[in-house]
């Protein structure tokens, strides 16, 4: 039997009791592929997460059966697209825990989310002479649109420096806040290494300053339960892709007084309520933000996943993960010449590594002929490679769908390559 039978079907999320692997395994088609010949084993989710079957089939079912233009018609197809598309955003409402449906914008991922921060609130609010703070630890699209964003208008991107394990330095970040400091943007956990940063105690601090906070949230929302009210951030964001969901579609959450006080971002259809030639006048939010036609199917999907990983247990996933973590952790430390880049005392699932004397690109390519999925590369993080002496690693990430033997095969793999390359 399935995890979940019948996705959507009711607003009470009820999660499992135990995390059954083996129920999961059997809603995601994709991991009973073989490749070369041996059963995929897929440790790339840091980069995109496999999608259930469920989600599949909300797609499917959008296009043979729902497929119409929202908001703009009164035929069957486009109420019933409109009410499903609406439900999708009170689903990821509920997802974060966000106070209001109209505080969820959908964007194409947590990189155009950032984007639409920076070019809207960032252009009103920062002038030449302040500080935008980031951390050591960011993902390229959490430093580049800042960087722009500087160039405009004349700031001053600064950056909270980080140890050897990959941990922030709480006091440096501290002292780092200052009078000219107008947002902080920082990564709830970061990509490359699987460092969990302290961003109730961050998001604290900079609000006693009087500092808005915008958090990178991609690589926290598959693995841990959040809820944006507790954390107080003025800006969350995360991509569809890496829970689960859809590419091209994801989610900006922003506490309702800033969204409504922000220019739009785009202008266009459905981002407006009346249009002349002297005069536009803008539509509310979450409208506002979401101008032309939307991925429709995706954003409902979207929120079939947010349900699915509700329904599984936000809190047994990220247990269940700990675990995995922490037995490839122990697994690989055995296997001559690997070493662990990265070992914060917080961390989600995610070891970045290297084999001495064999390239990271070699790694990968290896492993591939064994039927095993890695990353490699600077994993749009090249900072942070950078800073902890590296100009690439090898990464394994692990999803809830993951399992002990795949970590054996992992380990099986990389004893080869220490084998091929001597």
């Amino acid at each position: 039997m399935s995890v979940m039978e019948q996705p959507g079907t009711t607003s009470r999320i009820v999660p499992v009791r135990s995390l059954d692997v083996a129920a999961v395994r059997r809603d995601f088609p994709i991991l009973n592929m073989r490749v070369h010949g041996h059963p995929l084993v897929y440790l790339d989710n840091a980069a995109t997460s496999q999608k259930p079957r469920q989600v599949i089939e909300a797609l499917t079912r959008y296009y043979t059966s729902q497929n119409a233009n929202i908001h703009r018609g009164v035929h069957y197809l486009s109420e019933t697209a409109t009410a499903e598309h609406e439900e999708a955003r009170e689903r990821l409402r509920r997802f974060i825990n966000a106070a209001q449906a109209r505080e969820i914008i959908f964007v194409r991922g947590a990189t155009e989310a950032i984007n639409l921060v920076a070019q809207t609130w960032g252009r009103t609010h920062v002038k030449a002479g302040d500080e935008i703070l980031v951390t050591h630890l960011e993902h390229h699209a959490n430093i580049v649109p800042w960087q722009m964003l500087c160039e405009q208008t004349g700031a001053r991107l600064r950056v909270a420096p980080i140890n050897d394990a990959g941990e922030l330095i709480m006091e440096e970040f501290e002292r780092l806040l200052n009078p000219r400091t107008r947002l902080v943007s920082v990564t709830f956990v970061s990509n490359a290494l699987g460092t969990i940063n302290p961003v109730s105690d961050m998001i604290a601090l900079a609000h006693s300053r009087g500092i808005p906070v915008l958090v990178d949230g991609a690589q926290a929302v598959p693995h841990m339960r959040i809820d944006v009210q507790e954390l107080g951030c003025d800006f969350f964001v995360f991509s569809g892709h890496k829970m689960c969901g859809p590419t091209g579609v994801g989610v900006l959450y922003g506490k309702a007084a800033r969204l409504e006080a922000m220019p739009p971002y785009q202008g266009g259809g459905d981002m407006i309520r009346s249009v002349s030639f002297e005069k536009t006048i803008y539509n509310d939010i979450p409208f506002k933000f979401e101008a032309g036609t939307p991925d429709i199917g995706g954003a409902i999907a979207l929120g079939v996943a947010a349900e699915y990983l509700q329904r599984l247990g936000m809190d047994l996933i990220a247990d269940y993960e700990h675990d995995l973590l922490e037995y490839a952790t122990r697994a690989l430390r055995a296997v001559d010449r690997v070493r662990i880049v990265g070992n914060a005392a917080r961390k989600a699932s995610v070891i970045s590594f290297v084999v001495d004397g064999v390239h990271p690109h070699d790694i990968g390519t290896i492993l591939d002929q064994e039927g095993i999925a890695i990353r490699t590369g600077h994993h749009c993080a090249q900072p942070v490679i950078e800073r902890l002496g590296y100009d690439a690693t090898a990464r394994a990430s692990l999803a809830f769908y993951n399992t002990r033997e795949e970590i054996d095969a992992l380990v099986a793999g990389l004893r080869r390559v220490v084998e091929v390359f001597g």
